[in-house]
């Protein structure tokens, strides 16, 4: 009995296997059958999955493109910094190079005036000390005439004292005896101020190391003006109201050449006559020199650009356009400032500030 169950347990999972298999593959039949609702539902999943894979492609796509739209806008960005801070540095690097070809000229024509200066001061010597031998003679024969004359009344009249006396009155020597001395006092003062300006040139354009030193800056600004009187007398009245400074810390020959270009800037300001007046004073650990012009004033719009390299109102060939903007750097190299204030048609104040002492890391 055991034998017959066995073989119909094995009989029956035969049969069940064949039915297993026949239904596998009606199902896969089914499947595979056009029109099929299953293969409908696995094509949409599979169509489902590749929208969903491409879709997660694109999006990658457009973050990377994103991401590297981004990086070119930083790029840009840097290059258009890079670009103007080179033109910021081409800027800078003309201006020294403009600023140290004037210091190279200045030089040169420094060496070549302390030259012209050292060869003028030799024949002013002794010119100088000719006259004030002559003027001594002068006064010896003056002397020696007047004693002539006191006598002249004792001397027995003939043919040779009337011809003295036509001689005397024919040369007007009253007058010949003032005329001759205010000649030679003439002359004397007139060397003694070209020596004067020639010391004054030779300590303006002094040559050799630039070293600071303590200076009187009302002596050098004295010394400038009668460097430029010429330019400055036909022009204008000189009103000096200077202040009570101490000895500054500076470069004299340097600060000497900002007092000769806002003093030839005035000059040029005015176009009849006006006046320039100096003003000095001291505030806060500074020293101020101020040159104020009745001139012509400058223009709002121009205000700003004064300073500026090659900058100027001056007609063609009146001017370089450097003379304030090299004065604007050897001020600022001293720790200083310089400022300026106008109005058009009632004229022009620059304020020059420099430190007592120099400044620490200067």
């Amino acid at each position: 009995m055991p034998e017959q169950d066995e073989t119909a347990l094995r009989a029956e999972v035969v049969r069940l296997n064949k039915m297993v298999k026949a239904l596998m593959n009606r199902a896969e039949r089914a499947m595979n059958a056009p029109g099929s609702e299953f293969g409908v539902f696995q094509s949409m999943v599979m169509l489902e999955r590749q929208v969903q894979e491409r879709t997660r492609e694109l999006e990658a796509a457009v973050q990377e493109n994103e991401k590297i739209n981004r990086d070119l806008q930083r790029t840009m960005q840097q290059l258009e910094q890079e670009k103007d801070e080179q033109h910021k540095l081409i800027r800078k690097l003309e201006e020294t190079d403009n600023q140290l070809l004037q210091s190279e000229k200045l030089a040169s024509i420094g060496q070549l005036a302390a030259g012209v200066a050292h060869e003028i001061n030799n024949p002013i010597g002794f010119v100088n000390s000719n006259l004030g031998t002559l003027q001594h003679y002068t006064a010896d024969l003056l002397q020696l005439i007047d004693a002539y004359e006191s006598v002249a009344s004792q001397i027995p009249a003939s043919r040779a004292k009337e011809l003295l006396d036509e001689l005397r009155h024919r040369t007007d020597l009253a007058y010949l005896r003032k005329d001759i001395t205010d000649l030679i006092a003439e002359s004397i003062d007139g060397t003694s101020r070209v020596r004067q300006i020639v010391l004054d040139l030779r300590d303006f354009s002094r040559t050799g190391p630039v070293d600071r030193e303590r200076a009187d800056l009302h002596a050098g600004l004295d010394r400038t003006i009668n460097l430029v009187w010429n330019e400055i007398r036909y022009k204008a009245n000189l009103v000096r109201e200077y202040g009570d400074l101490p000895l500054v810390d500076c470069i004299p020959s340097q600060i000497n050449q900002v007092f000769m270009n806002l003093l030839v800037n005035a000059a040029h300001a005015i176009r009849e006559h006006g006046t320039i007046t100096l003003r000095s004073g001291r505030d806060d650990g500074m020293v101020w020199i101020s040159v104020s012009d009745t001139g012509a004033g400058i223009a709002p719009e121009h205000l700003s650009k004064i300073f500026d390299p090659f900058f100027t109102t001056k007609p063609v060939g009146k001017g370089t356009g450097l003379g304030l903007s090299v004065s604007y750097g050897i001020v600022s190299k001293h720790g200083g400032s310089i400022s300026v204030d106008s109005q058009q048609g009632r004229g022009t104040t620059f304020v020059v500030r420099l430190p007592i002492d120099r400044p620490t890391g200067s």
